[in-house]
């Protein structure tokens, strides 16, 4: 990252992800391929775009896996992106086919969230999308919500919360708050935190300029293992991947031991995939110790 790049017309740039003109414009590098929603021929998976406030134009891609009995009531997965909080969405090929994955895999209905991206939305808007977004999914558990595949299929008692990097640090948080606040409607049985873009006592010069109201190096939205209130987390399983060969592998690890210390009543296990790197699963979803990942999570998502 160079905020003094020699361009006279970039203002900052992180490098592979996206440039700040000094015009204002954003140019995103990567991350901006989209796929349509589809029907899987071979999983009978389907999806379709919907938007949850026409205000703010937060927006979603929900998935539905084969129906052999329409009549079931199965688990909802909360879904929240990865990205540096700036690029992909939930209809990029990558995050499009890992939801579909997991959603025939697991058997559940996955809600990816579209929350408002970094840096023409400074955070914590991506935060407050989140939260908003599972607050609007758990009130369709009177079955009269606006969204019909939440209102005929989903078990409101089974919610799990999860998302990769940046989109786990904002998992956390969601999750946290609901332990704090409530969730009306819903129970979040578990959250799972896929390679989680944690902060910790380093400056992070990314966040200095996408989260110019964030408290400090350990302000609890960052850097959630630092948060005294840790505890308060509302959920009772807690499923953390970290990847041997990630720069971010020990903040997850640290985070987890936090967590065991925090005197949450709650269960939580981390796995590490042995010389992988950062999402890679989301790279190569076919290898070994990304399948594994995935049994993992439908593991977690269906234990009695």
């Amino acid at each position: 990252m160079d905020p003094n790049n020699s361009s006279p017309d970039i203002s900052f740039e992180f490098p592979t992800f996206f440039r700040i003109y000094k015009d204002g414009r954003v140019e995103r590098l990567k991350g901006t391929e989209v796929v349509p929603p589809s029907t899987d021929p071979e999983t009978g998976v389907r999806s379709k775009d919907i938007v949850l406030s026409l205000e703010s134009g937060l927006s979603a891609r929900i998935f539905l896996p084969k129906l052999p009995d329409p009549t079931r009531k199965l688990p909802l997965l909360v879904f929240i992106h990865g990205g540096a909080f700036v690029i992909e969405s939930p209809y990029s090929p990558l995050y499009h086919n890992h939801a579909a994955l997991l959603t025939s895999e697991a058997n559940v209905v996955v809600l990816s969230v579209h929350y408002r991206r970094a840096p023409e939305h400074p955070l914590p808007v991506a935060y407050e999308d989140s939260w908003e977004a599972l607050q609007w999914a758990a009130a369709h558990s009177n079955r009269n919500g606006p969204e019909t595949w939440l209102n005929d299929y989903v078990d409101f008692d089974r919610v799990f919360v999860g998302g990769d990097s940046a989109g786990a640090t904002l998992t956390n948080h969601v999750v946290h708050r609901a332990g704090v606040h409530g969730l009306s409607g819903a129970k979040i049985v578990g959250m799972i935190l896929f390679h989680p873009y944690f902060g910790n006592e380093k400056p992070n010069k990314l966040l200095e300029v996408i989260f110019p109201a964030c408290s400090g190096l350990n302000d609890p939205r960052v850097n959630p293992g630092k948060d005294p209130k840790l505890g308060d987390i509302g959920c009772g399983r807690v499923l953390v991947f970290v990847a041997e060969e990630d720069f971010f592998r020990d903040r997850a690890w640290a985070y987890y031991e936090a967590l065991k210390k925090s005197g949450w009543g709650g269960v939580v296990e981390i796995v590490e995939s042995e010389g992988e790197d950062h999402v890679f699963h989301l790279f190569n979803p076919s290898c070994d110790k990304a399948v594994e990942m995935v049994k993992k999570v439908v593991s977690f998502i269906n234990q009695d």
